[in-house]
C-alpha cells in the first residue's frame, strides 16, 4: 500500500504546487493554465486527445518491442564473435554521440510521414542502453558457472540460455527499464520532426495556436502513458526475476 500512496502524495504535491503558482504568481493563463482549466480541456477534447495518444501509443510499442529485439540480438553477437565486436563497439558509441534532434527531420525526409520514422526513432533512442546493458551482463557472467557447465558436459547453446542468459537477466532488466522511460521521447521527437498525428502533434500545434490548456493536456497524457509503461515493464520484470536479489 505504501508503494501506491507515495506516488499519490508526491502527484498530489505536484498539482497543488501548480494550483498556487498559477492562482496567485500573477501568470497569464495562456502562460500557465490551472489545473482545473487542463482537466476541463481533458474531458471535453477527451476523443481528440485518445485517437491521438492511441497513435502515439504504437509508436512506442513498436519502437520498444522492434529496439529490444535488435539491441539484445547486438549484444549477443558483440560477445561471440570478438571480430565483430571490435567494429561495432565504436560505431555503437558514435552513434550516442549524434543528437537524435538532428536525425529527426532526417527520417522524417527518408521515411516519410507515417508510423516508421516514429518508430524508428523510438528504436534509435532505446537501442543503445538495451544493448550496452545486455552486453555488460553476458561478458560479466561467472566463469566458475560456465566451468562448471563444460564439467558437466553442456553444449554451447546450454550454457548461453541457462548460464550467460540467466546471468545476464538483471542487467537487461535495469536496460529495459531505462528504455521504458526513454521510449516516449523518440516518439515525440519524431513526432515535432512532421507528423499529422500523435500526441507531440497535438503540443506542436496547440502551442502555435496559444491553445496552452490543450497543450499541457496533452503533455498529462503523455506523462501518464510513460508512467503507466515503466510501471507494467518494472512489474513484469518484477515477477520474471523473483529469483534475482532485491534490496529496494
Amino acid at each position: 500500500m505504501s508503494r501506491i500512496l507515495r506516488p499519490l502524495y508526491t502527484l498530489a504535491g505536484l498539482v497543488l504546487a501548480w494550483w498556487l503558482l498559477a492562482r496567485f504568481a500573477g501568470i497569464p493563463a495562456f502562460l500557465l493554465p490551472g489545473p482545473g482549466a487542463v482537466a476541463a480541456t481533458l474531458v471535453t477534447r477527451w476523443g481528440f486527445l485518445w485517437a491521438n495518444m492511441l497513435v502515439t501509443l504504437v509508436e512506442i510499442a513498436l519502437g520498444l518491442a522492434l529496439g529490444t529485439l535488435a539491441g539484445a540480438l547486438l549484444a549477443l553477437v558483440m560477445v561471440y564473435s570478438r571480430g565483430l565486436q571490435r567494429w561495432v563497439l565504436p560505431l555503437l558509441l558514435l552513434s550516442q554521440a549524434v543528437p537524435v534532434f538532428a536525425l529527426a527531420p532526417l527520417l522524417v525526409l527518408w521515411l516519410g510521414f507515417g508510423l516508421a520514422s516514429k518508430v524508428l526513432m523510438t528504436m534509435l533512442i532505446i537501442f543503445f542502453p538495451v544493448t550496452a546493458a545486455f552486453y555488460d551482463g553476458l561478458r560479466r557472467t561467472e566463469p566458475g558457472w560456465l566451468d562448471l557447465a563444460r564439467t558437466m558436459g553442456a553444449s554451447s547453446l546450454a550454457q548461453l540460455l541457462h548460464v550467460r542468459l540467466m546471468a545476464a537477466l538483471p542487467a537487461f532488466g535495469a536496460g529495459l527499464r531505462i528504455a521504458a522511460a526513454a521510449a516516449p521521447i523518440g516518439a515525440i521527437i519524431g513526432e515535432w520532426a512532421g507528423a499529422s498525428a500523435g500526441l507531440g502533434y497535438v503540443m506542436l500545434n496547440a502551442n502555435a495556436r496559444m491553445q496552452t490548456d490543450l497543450m499541457f493536456a496533452a503533455l498529462a497524457l503523455l506523462a501518464a502513458l510513460t508512467i503507466l509503461l515503466w510501471a507494467l515493464v518494472d512489474g513484469l520484470l518484477r515477477r520474471l526475476l523473483r529469483w534475482a536479489p532485491d534490496s529496494g
